[in-house]
C-alpha cells in the first residue's frame, strides 16, 4: 500500500502480525503499577474499543502485557509501517488542505529525529504526549484526510471524538488535553487516568501539534541566558569565559547548550542518560562530551582561563557538579535547571548517587524508594546552589518545578517571608517584564513545501518587517526588537532546524501581523511555493496561566486563575485560528498550569489575510490587559500604546494606590 492509502485505511481491515520492539529507541521508563486488577481490566477493554470483536481475543493478552511491562497500552502492533517525518503538504491524502496542514505537523511531532519517545508517542518532556496510542494516531490521520471544511475534529486528550458539521470559518480541530475536574487533577490521577486511557498530559506543543525540535527553546534560552548575564555582568559586558551551569540534554533542554553557544558563554549541562547526551552531540548541538568529573574540571578551568565560547555536556548527575566545582573553587557566574521535575517520580529527575540504570530500575519496581532517593538529592541539589549563590552566582528557576518540588522535599529553597522562593523564577526577573509584557512571546512558523529556500525567503521576509519596525519603535522595546533582528540574520549560520522546516522568534502583536500578512503576500505571488503554518509556544503572554512560570510575574493575587487561557482559546477559536487547544499540565507539572495554543494555515487567500489580523492581535493583547489589569507597568505602557494605535481596543486600566496609605491602615 502506498503512504496516501495507508493513511485514508486508518485501523487496518486485516489485523496486523505482532511487532518486535525495535534496539536502540529511546524509549519511555515504565509508568507507576498503580491501577487495581479490576482497573487493569477496565484499561484493556478501553484500550478493545478501537477494534472488532473478533480481534479481541488476540490482542486481550497483548494489551495486558503490555500495560504490566510498560504501565501503559501503546498498542505497538498499530503502528505504521511507513516513515514518519513531516511531508511536503501536497502528499496527504486531504479534502481540506488545513487538515492536511495539521496532518503534517502531526508527524513532525513523532519524526524520531524531534520526537523523545516516538514509539510512545511522546514528544518531549518525558510524557508530552500527542497520542495515548496509536489506534488513535490512525483514526485521527484518516479524519484528517477525509474531512471537509464545513466540519470541525473535536480531540479529547488524543482520542477522535469524531467530525462535526461546522463552517469555514471554524477551527478544523479542537483539542483539548487532561482536562480534569479541579479535585482529580494531583498527580498520582494523572497516572492513573492515563493508564485508564482515558486522558493524557499534552505537554504545552506536543498534544497541540506545534512543536519544532528544540529550536523553538533554543530562542526562548537564548533570550533568557543573554538578558540574565546582563543582570549579573552588567550592560556590554561580555560572556565569554563566564559559565552557564544547568541540566538536563533530552526533549526541550537539548537546546541549553546550543543556546548558550549563541549567547556566547561557556555551557555545562549534565545529562545522566548518555543516549539523549551523544544524540545532542552527534545532533551539533552540544560542542563536547566528558564522561569523568576530573576531566571536567580540567576543561572548564581551561575554557575560563583562555574565555571560550564552548559548550560541554557532562554524562553524570549535576548535584556532583555543583558539588565539585565549590570544593574546586570554580566559578559559577549563571545557574539553572531544566530537568522534567514537572514529571520527578517516573523519570524526570534522577538522583545522585545511582546509576541511570539503577534509577530506572527503581522506578520500575520501587517507586517509594525511588521517590525517597529524588527527594534526598533535591536537598542536596539546593544545597549547593545556595553555597555557589553565597558567593556570587545568579541562579534562577527555568519553570521546570524545580524549586517548587525542592521546596516539597524539604530542601532550603524558601525566602524569609515563608511563601516566595529566595529564587526568582526566569519569568518573574527576566521574559515577564523585558518580554511577555510588552507583548514579546514565541511566534514561530513552519514551510509546508519542506524546502530550505522558502524558509530562507522567510527569514528575509521576517528581517524586512522587523527593521522596518524597529525604526518606529519606543525607547522601551528596542532592545527586544534588536535581539531578535540578531536572531534571525543568525538563524540560518546556527543550523536550528530539526524535522519540519521551521522558524522562532519573539515578536509583538504588530510584528506578528506584520509577518504573517508579508508572508501570506508572498505566498500568494509564489515568492514561496506553499502555505505556511503559524503556531506559537504556549509559553507566552497570553496562552498559559502558570503561578511558578509564565504568570509568575503576576502580583494582584491572581496569578492561581486560570480565565486568561480559557479565554485565549476561546477568543481565538471564533476569530479564525485553524486550530486551538488547551492543556492541563504543560510545562510545570499537571494540576499546576492550564495553557492553550494555535495553528493558522496561510495559504495566500484573502481569507487567511483577514483571519490572521483579527486572531494575532486578540491572541496578543488579551494577556497584555490582563497583565496590565496586575499593575505591570510595562503592560500598562504597551496596553495604552495598543488602544492609542486601535481605537477599537477598550481596556479596563487600573487606577493605582498610594502605598503609604496602605500603611496606615
Amino acid at each position: 500500500m502506498t503512504f496516501q492509502e495507508q493513511i485514508l485505511q486508518g485501523i487496518p481491515d486485516k489485523l496486523p502480525a505482532k511487532k518486535s520492539l525495535k534496539e536502540g529507541v529511546n524509549r519511555a521508563p515504565k509508568r507507576k503499577d498503580i491501577l487495581t486488577a479490576e482497573e487493569k481490566k477496565l484499561a484493556i477493554k478501553n484500550a478493545l474499543r478501537y477494534f472488532p470483536r473478533e480481534w479481541h481475543a488476540e490482542l486481550a493478552p497483548e494489551f495486558a502485557e503490555e500495560l504490566n511491562d510498560f504501565g501503559r497500552i501503546y498498542m505497538y502492533r498499530f503502528m505504521p509501517e511507513y516513515d514518519m517525518y513531516a511531508r511536503p503538504i501536497e502528499e496527504y491524502p486531504a479534502k481540506s488542505r488545513q487538515a492536511a496542514a495539521i496532518m503534517l505537523m502531526i508527524q513532525n511531532n513523532l519524526d524520531p529525529a524531534v520526537a523523545q519517545h516516538p514509539e510512545e508517542l511522546i514528544t518531549y518532556g518525558g510524557n508530552g504526549a500527542v497520542f495515548q496510542n496509536w489506534a488513535q494516531y490512525l483514526l485521527t490521520m484518516q479524519y484528517l484526510a477525509t474531512m471537509t471544511d464545513e466540519q470541525t475534529l473535536h480531540m479529547y486528550s488524543g482520542h477522535p471524538m469524531g467530525l462535526f458539521p461546522s463552517h469555514k470559518d471554524a477551527p478544523r480541530v479542537v483539542v483539548t488535553n487532561g482536562m480534569m475536574i479541579p479535585n482529580y487533577s494531583q498527580p498520582d490521577d494523572w497516572e492513573r487516568f492515563n493508564a485508564l486511557g482515558v486522558t493524557q498530559y499534552g505537554q504545552m506543543t506536543a498534544g497541540s501539534y506545534m512543536y519544532i525540535g528544540p529550536q523553538g527553546i533554543v530562542h526562548g534560552t537564548t533570550i533568557t541566558v543573554m538578558n540574565a548575564f546582563r543582570k549579573k555582568l552588567g550592560s556590554g559586558v561580555s560572556p565569554a569565559g563566564k559559565i552557564f551551569l544547568t541540566a538536563g540534554l533530552g526533549g526541550m533542554s537539548g537546546a541549553q547548550p546550543k543556546a548558550g553557544n549563541i549567547a556566547g558563554c561557556i555551557t555545562v549541562c549534565a545529562e545522566v542518560n548518555p543516549s539523549a547526551a551523544h544524540k545532542r552531540h552527534e545532533q551539533g548541538w552540544v560542542d563536547e562530551i566528558i564522561e569523568d568529573i576530573d576531566t571536567l574540571v580540567a576543561r572548564v578551568k581551561e575554557a575560563k582561563e583562555k574565555e571560550e565560547i564552548v559548550s560541554i555536556a557532562f554524562v553524570g548527575n549535576v548535584v556532583d557538579v555543583w558539588e565539585r566545582f565549590y570544593d574546586e573553587e570554580i566559578t559559577v557566574e549563571l545557574g539553572s535547571d531544566q530537568t522534567s521535575l514537572h514529571n520527578p517520580w517516573s523519570g524526570g529527575y534522577y538522583p545522585v548517587g545511582l546509576s541511570f540504570e539503577e534509577s530506572n530500575d527503581l522506578i520500575r519496581n520501587n517507586p517509594s524508594k525511588f521517590k525517597e532517593k529524588v527527594q534526598e538529592s533535591l536537598r542536596r541539589h539546593a544545597t549547593a546552589v545556595n553555597k555557589h549563590a553565597a558567593s556570587g552566582t545568579y541562579f534562577f528557576d527555568y519553570g521546570n518545578a524545580f524549586l517548587l518540588e525542592a521546596s516539597r522535599a524539604g530542601g532550603d529553597v524558601m525566602a524569609e517571608n515563608g511563601i516566595d522562593f529566595k529564587y526568582p523564577s526566569y519569568v518573574q526577573d527576566i521574559l515577564g517584564p523585558m518580554c511577555f509584557d510588552y507583548g514579546f512571546g514565541p511566534f514561530r512558523w513552519v514551510c509546508t513545501s519542506g524546502k530550505a529556500e522558502d524558509l530562507r525567503k522567510s527569514d528575509q521576509i521576517a528581517l524586512e518587517v522587523m527593521r522596518e519596525i524597529k525604526s518606529n519603535s519606543p525607547a522601551e522595546i528596542q532592545q527586544q526588537m534588536q535581539d531578535n533582528i540578531r536572531w534571525i540574520e543568525e538563524a540560518e549560520s546556527n543550523r536550528l532546524v530539526v524535522g519540519s522546516q521551521a522558524r522562532i522568534l519573539y515578536a509583538d502583536a504588530e510584528g506578528r501581523s506584520k509577518i504573517a500578512e508579508a508572508f501570506n503576500d508572498a505566498i500568494k505571488k509564489g515568492d514561496i511555493s506553499a502555505p505556511i503554518v503559524l503556531g506559537r509556544d504556549h509559553h507566552d503572554v497570553s496562552g498559559t496561566d502558570s503561578p511558578y512560570r509564565e504568570t509568575s510575574n503576576i502580583y494582584d493575587g491572581s496569578r492561581y486563575t486560570a480565565d486568561m487561557a480559557i479565554q485565549n482559546v476561546i477568543g481565538d477559536s471564533f476569530r479564525g485560528a485553524t486550530w486551538v487547544s488547551i492543556h492541563n499540565g504543560g510545562g510545570v507539572g499537571w494540576g499546576e498550569v492550564i495553557n492553550g495554543g494555535f495553528g493558522m494555515l496561510l495559504d495566500g487567500t484573502e481569507e487567511a489575510d483577514r483571519r490572521l489580523k483579527s486572531m494575532l492581535f486578540y491572541d496578543v493583547n488579551n494577556g497584555i490587559a490582563r497583565r496590565s489589569w496586575a499593575r505591570n507597568d510595562e503592560a500598562i505602557f504597551a496596553i495604552k500604546r495598543e488602544m492609542e494605535r486601535t481605537p477599537e481596543l477598550k481596556v479596563t486600566l487600573p487606577n493605582l494606590v498610594d502605598e503609604n496609605l496602605l500603611d496606615q491602615l
